[in-house]
């Protein structure tokens, strides 16, 4: 997520106011001569079944477009003295030199070793793993949003060394920006000057950035040591991506969307260890864990979400018209994320699953971040004047002091404040599902009829959070406030968060204005990359965020920020 004008405008008035394998993933194969091909970018695997896994890599013989005939095997052991599948696959240039196999004949809840070989030749030897039958514990290493030019990736270095089972990544794989775009102030420094250096718009520009996030020696441990399931977000295609378009991609000088979209599609499919159907618009799946957990992968950006809506038009400054076509909008109970397709498939992956968690795998926060107007009224504004820095800072005040307040102790003032038909709040990033509250109850009102433990797992913010989903009873006023599940949402790999635009404020500020004024909002981190740690059992889902202290150097520490437990 990079911030839409009108979500920097409130941020900015807010500121105002093990070790074989690890060596091996890292390195290329040896070789260099014309007939033996290079393994430039490793190996990877996803998408794992109780019998079967996705086995990925790239090979491509040294100054030739000449295809590359490969052997894959997947052995119980180190030494492939066991090998328990194997097959061939060829590496072409249709599909940039990528190669991927679904490897089957697999035992359930067993780790393997694979690799792929040309001739003499071998890939780096990956670990991988397959679905338990039966599970009595699960982890799952939650990550997003890695920026190859704002930073090293040593929170995938910390992922790779964890005792993680599984890896999810939820979006923002890569970024589409030109390499004098977002978050690139550190990258000639840190040497990771974004290739191309144009915006990503063509099969060959998405291709050049794919590899160029692969050749990451932390990104080719991580796929070597750990299975991922994957979803793409924005960032994969164009900034504040919908269905039939994105804020960052003007058809008129950059073509059209369409064409953008599917070259973009194609290297995604190309470069990451997804299995692919016919359609490859379509990526939400569903991957269960026994009866402990039921995985289901959404895609909240491309395959049905309409257009977002912006707070200023909300607000009204395009006029009445233009804010009443807005509210129309909003309001309306067909407003999709999901689209409708999705949501059916979901609603009923949801009823037939007997898992005891329902795990939901998605890209945006779906928690009710709300601010009631008198803020967002103060703060979306483009005047950063003294004066109305100070009016801003004395509404967030204000707000805070009346929401303190004993009700029998407020003043007219404070209680009409408090009054959420006075001062109704509003969701201050329309991007994330509060731009989609219809769709967001449909949602989980599924969950609260069928009686499911629903966890959201989400990315996208670059910062860390941890919330109560609770219904806003569109359907049935009696169920207002009424708490579904929680959602646990990671922090960025290497993106900036919100302390890269509320500089004016410490980290602890943001932290307890975003605490004391949203409502469902139990716990944020405002200022540090990590990864987030899903362990569920049969009795409780755990979360934990641990942090990097630094993304500038190779030499860092890591440390668990934050605990928070949901009792099943």
């Amino acid at each position: 997520m990079t911030p839409s004008p009108s979500r920097r405008e409130f941020v900015i008035k807010i500121a105002s106011v093990s070790a074989v394998l690890a060596a091996g993933a890292g390195l290329s194969a040896c070789g260099g001569d014309a007939d033996q091909a290079e393994f430039n970018f490793g190996v990877a695997s996803g998408d794992p079944l109780a019998d079967k896994v996705i086995l990925w890599t790239h090979a491509k013989f040294p100054g030739s477009d000449a295809d590359v005939a490969l052997r894959y095997q997947v052995a119980s052991d180190a030494a492939f003295s066991q090998v328990v599948s194997e097959g061939t696959v060829v590496a072409t240039l249709a599909t940039g030199f990528t190669a991927k196999v679904d490897a089957s004949g697999l035992q359930a809840g067993t780790a393997y070793y694979y690799r792929f070989s040309q001739g003499s030749t071998h890939s780096p030897t990956g670990r991988t793993r397959t679905l338990p039958q039966t599970a009595s514990s699960l982890k799952l290493a939650v990550m997003s949003c890695a920026n190859f030019p704002a930073g090293l990736f040593n929170v995938y270095a910390e992922v790779a060394k964890s005792d993680a089972e599984f890896a999810l990544h939820l979006g923002d794989y890569i970024y589409e920006y030109a390499a004098d775009g977002y978050a690139s102030s550190s990258a000639a420094a840190l040497g990771r000057v974004s290739a191309p250096a144009n915006e990503l718009l063509t099969l060959a520009d998405y291709r050049t950035r794919h590899a160029q996030y692969k050749s990451d020696p932390d990104s080719k441990n991580l796929h070597a040591l750990k299975p991922m399931m994957a979803v793409w977000d924005d960032h994969e295609i164009a900034n504040d991506a919908f269905a039939s378009g994105a804020e960052n991609h003007t058809p008129a000088t950059e073509g059209t969307w369409a064409n953008r979209k599917a070259a973009a599609l194609q290297a995604y499919h190309e470069w990451m260890p997804i299995r692919t159907g016919a359609d490859k618009a379509k990526i939400y799946r569903s991957f269960n864990f026994g009866n402990l957990v039921s995985l289901h992968m959404l895609d909240t950006r491309l395959i049905g979400r309409d257009e977002q809506i912006e707070i200023g038009a909300l607000a009204g400054a395009a006029g009445p018209a233009a804010r009443n076509q807005a509210l129309a909008a909003f309001s309306s109970p067909t407003r999709q994320m999901l689209g409708a397709e999705q949501m059916q498939w979901l609603q009923g992956q949801l009823a037939a699953s007997s898992a005891r968690w329902q795990v939901l795998g998605q890209q945006v926060l779906m928690g009710r971040m709300e601010f009631p107007v008198s803020v967002l009224a103060a703060l979306n504004t483009s005047d950063l004047s003294e004066a109305a820095q100070l009016a801003g800072q004395k509404a967030v005040t204000d707000y805070l002091t009346a929401k303190a307040t004993p009700v029998a102790a407020r003043t007219a003032t404070q209680i009409a404040l408090m009054d959420t038909t006075l001062n109704p709040k509003l969701g201050y990033n329309l991007d994330a599902w509060d731009g989609y509250v219809a769709a967001r109850e449909t949602l989980l009102m599924t969950a609260y009829q069928l009686q499911k433990r629903l966890v959201v797992l989400a990315g996208d913010t670059h910062n860390a959070w941890h919330s109560d989903l609770t219904l806003m009873g569109l359907a049935d006023a009696r169920l207002a406030g009424t708490k579904v599940g929680e959602e646990f949402a990671t922090s960025s790999v290497s993106s900036p968060g919100l302390e890269n635009y509320l500089v004016t404020l410490k980290p602890a500020q943001i932290k307890s204005i975003f605490e004391g004024v949203v409502d469902d909002l139990n716990w944020m981190d405002a200022s540090q990359r990590g990864y987030l740690k899903m362990s569920f059992t049969a009795t409780e889902a755990k979360g934990e965020w641990f942090f990097v202290n630094t993304i500038g150097n190779r030499s860092y520490t890591s440390e668990l920020g934050r605990t928070q437990t949901m009792l099943g």
